[in-house]
């Protein structure tokens, strides 16, 4: 009787000890890692699904270039429309791009957490696999036997259903861990296929981009050429220079009126007073000057004429900073300088930013010294991405170079 109850008390041992390593596994599994479920199967499956549609949605996003030249083709006549329209058609790319570099970036992160979460599971599955093999050679090595030996020693007809109530458990628990590594299998299948379908969009985008990026270079091209052509047509030296300097009194007039308005409006849009301050340089990262401040020989003219800012070349959507605090007093379009901002830092002192590609604030907006105000473009009377960076104190325009280090 005693060596019945001693193989008894070993036999529930084992089976305790099994029971205990099972738990130990499933706790520590539950620990580090998230077993899979039905709701996290099926958003894998939406993530690839998502990523189907972003990379389907790219190619509908794409510029049609020939379209754009085409319609660009019945205003050449009438050189300030012309301009106007195509330098539209610039911001619209130079938006493309931006919200394709912001894409892939994101995309990027999400398929770094895809490879993570790929990890995870295959080490789930690792350990639910190791488990699994123990289980089952134990159960190949004594599991009749297990059950028997269970059934027999039943002392009572009630002890034995309780006896059998216990290895409907055990064969139970089995099947929850063979359904749980099933899952975790499907799991990691949907996890590889979302990281292709990712690396395809990721893919896809860097294309976009890169054709978007030539459309960009395309069109600007064609404005450098066209600008080029009207100047060399027009009849005589002296008609090219009336017309140059008619383009500079227009600036001036569009700054004055500014100007003007901010004085008649002081006590609403003068916030700041000018406190001497050495200014933030406003093209970061960039700083080769393709012109610079005071009279210059013009490059097309041929003749001696003030350039009255500093020309930051730079490439396009390079960001544009605030040189100083201040409040903005323009934040618009003109023919002339493209898309410009217009800065008021008080004491009569104001900054100039033409031809970018992109405008980040709106008139009567405070900003602070290296605030991202715009991107670098060609938009306006312009020939290729840069800066026109100009000063102006108490209506005339000063070097900058008194205020920047």
């Amino acid at each position: 009787m005693n060596i019945f109850w001693g193989m008894k008390k070993r036999i529930l041992s084992g089976v305790l000890c099994l029971l205990m390593a099972g738990m130990v596994f499933c706790s520590s599994a539950v620990t580090s890692y998230a077993i899979p479920t039905e709701e996290s199967i099926k958003a894998k499956e939406n993530q690839i699904s998502k990523a189907k549609k972003e990379r389907d949605s790219l190619s509908s996003a794409k510029t049609n270039l020939e379209k754009v030249k085409k319609e660009l083709e019945a205003s050449k006549s009438d050189l300030n429309k012309y301009i106007t329209q195509l330098d539209a058609q610039l911001s619209d790319i130079q938006a493309n791009i931006d919200a394709l570099t912001n894409d892939i970036a994101k995309k990027e992160e999400e398929i770094e957490t895809t490879t993570e979460e790929l990890h995870e599971a295959e080490e789930i599955q690792k350990a639910q696999y190791e488990a699994m093999k123990k289980r089952i050679r134990f159960m190949y090595e004594r599991g009749d036997t297990l059950y028997l030996a269970l059934l027999i020693e039943s002392g009572t007809f009630s002890d034995m259903l309780n006896k059998a109530e216990y290895i409907e458990m055990l064969s139970s628990y089995d099947r929850q861990k063979l359904n749980e590594y099933i899952s975790t299998t499907e799991l990691i299948k949907l996890t590889k296929e979302a990281l292709e379908e990712e690396k395809a969009t990721l893919d896809e985008a860097k294309k976009v981009k890169e054709e978007e990026e030539a459309s960009l270079q395309s069109l600007m091209n064609s404005k450098t050429n066209e600008l080029n052509a009207v100047k060399n047509d027009i009849a005589g030296k002296e008609a090219a220079i009336a017309e140059y300097e008619a383009e500079i009194k227009a600036e001036n007039a569009a700054i004055a009126a500014l100007e003007a308005q901010v004085a008649a409006e002081r006590a609403e849009l003068t916030r700041y007073k000018y406190d001497g301050g050495v200014f933030t340089w406003p093209c970061p990262s960039y700083t080769r000057i393709s012109d610079n401040y005071g009279m210059r020989m013009h490059p097309t003219l041929g003749v001696q004429k003030m350039h009255n800012g500093i020309d930051l070349a730079a490439p396009s959507g390079s960001a544009i900073l605030a040189a100083y605090n201040g409040t903005v007093v323009a934040a618009d379009y003109n023919s002339s300088m493209g898309n410009y901002i217009m800065i008021n830092h008080g004491n009569g002192l104001y900054t100039i930013y033409m031809h970018a590609s992109a405008l980040y604030v709106s008139k009567g907006q405070d900003v602070t010294s290296g605030t991202k105000i715009a991107a670098v473009g060609s938009t306006g009377r312009s020939t290729g991405p840069h800066l026109h960076f100009g000063v102006r104190l108490n209506g005339n325009y000063v070097s900058p170079w008194n205020y920047l280090k």
